[in-house]
Formats: structure tokens, sequence, C-alpha cells
């Protein structure tokens, strides 16, 4: 009996189809390297929303909500690297055991800030640094140390990295000193430590 398909049309058609995938690995390669470097980055650059938590001495916690705003397109080459600036805007709301008890303040702040990306900006990683300022509803007071206004200065060194297809994730570790700079006294300053999750679009 003559089979109904002929054993060389099946091989035909199994060559076609296990050959699909090289192709379509292929293709997908093409594509890859179609997208322009640069878009792996955009991301990275665009404006961001963050939410942080944070720790500071003598039982001093606090979490901020904020956001990002670039300047524009500016950017300069520095140290084989580029920099870049944004607008760093928040509300933060620290816990403390205050002289009376449990306390807390809400601060509201913004600070300019410089991120320095090596690689002539290609790299995921980057370093930051920012000086700004911030006004809270109250002062704050604790049993070991006391603002004396409502007003500071906040400045911080950060180093963090860009996640994701398109760098759209981003943490970032900082380290922060707030103080008013000696216009009142006391002014006995206080330093935290921050973990940011930011998420660009």
């Amino acid at each position: 009996m003559q089979p109904l398909v002929s054993p060389g049309l099946l091989r035909s058609s199994g060559a076609r189809r296990h050959g699909r995938r090289p192709l379509l690995s292929a293709a997908a390669a093409c594509l890859l390297c179609a997208v322009p470097p640069a878009f792996a980055q955009q991301a990275a650059h665009s404006p961001s929303v963050y939410l942080q938590a944070s720790r500071a001495q003598h039982g001093t916690d606090a979490v901020t909500l904020g956001a990002t705003l670039p300047f524009g397109t500016w950017s300069m080459p520095l140290w084989g690297g580029e920099l870049r600036g944004h607008w760093d805007m928040y509300l933060s709301r620290w816990s403390f055991d205050g002289i009376a008890g449990h306390d807390s303040t809400l601060v509201l702040g913004v600070k300019p800030t410089l991120r320095l990306r090596p690689d002539q900006g290609r790299s995921a990683w980057f370093w930051e640094a920012g000086v700004g300022g911030t006004l809270a509803n109250h002062r704050y007071r604790t049993a070991e140390r006391e603002f004396s206004t409502r007003f500071n200065f906040a400045s911080h060194l950060g180093v963090g990295i860009n996640l994701g297809a398109r760098r759209q994730h981003e943490l970032l570790l900082s380290v922060e000193h707030l103080s008013n700079a000696s216009i009142k006294k006391p002014n006995p300053g206080l330093n935290f430590v921050h973990l940011r999750y930011a998420l660009h679009f």
C-alpha cells in the first residue's frame, strides 16, 4: 500500500518546523540590535515618583513620598561620565519619641540634585548629591535633642542603580544631614540613612 504522505514530504515539513526557531531567534536579535542604545537610558532621565524609608539617631524613623523632575535636557561631561540634574520634591512623616511621648512631624522639602553616571552616561550605576531646604509643621523635639527652627537645610550623598528593560526602576541608598546652618541655636542637626525605590515614566 502506498503511504498517503511521502516520507520526503514529511522530512521537509519537519525541517521547516525545526528551522523556524533559529529564524525567530535571528529575527529577535535583529530587533534588539535595531534599538538605539540611548533608548535603554531614556527612562532613567525622565520624571519619577518614589517611596523612601529612613532611619535616624535616637529612634527617629521617616517615610517619604516624593517626585523628581529633570533639569530639562541639560547635561555635561565630567570625569569620563555624564552629569545631569533634577528637582527633588517630597513630603516626609517623621516618627520619634518626643518629650511628652510618641510624636511625629510632617516635613516638606525641595532639593536641587546633581547625578553623575559613569561611562559617558551609559552605566546603570550613578552617584548623586543635593542640597535643599525643608519646612516642618512643628519643631523636632526629643529628650536628646531639639531643633530651634522649623526650617532646615538638607544635604545628601547617595549611590544608586537603574534596573529594567528601559531602566525605569531605580534603587538609591543615601545619607543625609539636616540642620539650620546655625541660623539659630541650638542647632544639633540630624543624620538619616535613606533607602528609596523610584519608578520613572
